[in-house]
């Protein structure tokens, strides 16, 4: 059985970073370490390290991108918790012998060669579920 180790971090969806930083930077005092644009997926990140995990306020940068979509719909506000396990491939195949739906059945390549995959709210209470790779 593969391990989940921490949360590794938890999204926000914000239409405007100063407006998101007068929150969670200004009022509760976590530093912005930075911003980063993730283009395949159409946002940009501001990183706010919390202990061992990270507030990532995600704001689109296309709308037609998904992140938009949900921003239209639902408005700002919790997107979802990302958690951080050693095997991401074990971990998919454990969930799928467990009935669990997930939207990505294999890892998908991110930033810097990190490996992630979503788990679909249906099966998880209504929660969006990241799973990242945190390797050994």
């Amino acid at each position: 059985m593969t391990i989940v180790k921490k949360i590794h971090h938890i999204a926000v969806v914000v239409e405007d970073f100063e407006a998101a930083l007068g929150f969670w930077r200004d009022a509760l005092g976590l530093e912005l370490t930075h911003i980063e644009d993730v283009p395949k997926q159409k946002v940009q990140v501001a990183f706010l390290p919390l202990g061992e995990s990270e507030i990532e306020l995600v704001k689109p940068t296309d709308p037609e991108a998904g992140i938009a979509r949900f921003l239209e719909k639902s408005g700002p506000g919790m997107h979802h918790i990302c958690v951080g396990v050693d095997d991401i491939v074990a971990k998919l195949d454990e969930l799928k012998e467990k009935g669990i739906r997930l939207i990505n059945e294999a890892p998908l390549l991110g930033e810097g060669g990190r490996r992630y995959a979503f788990i679909h709210p249906k099966s998880t209470h209504g929660v969006l579920v990241e799973l990242y790779e945190i390797p050994a």
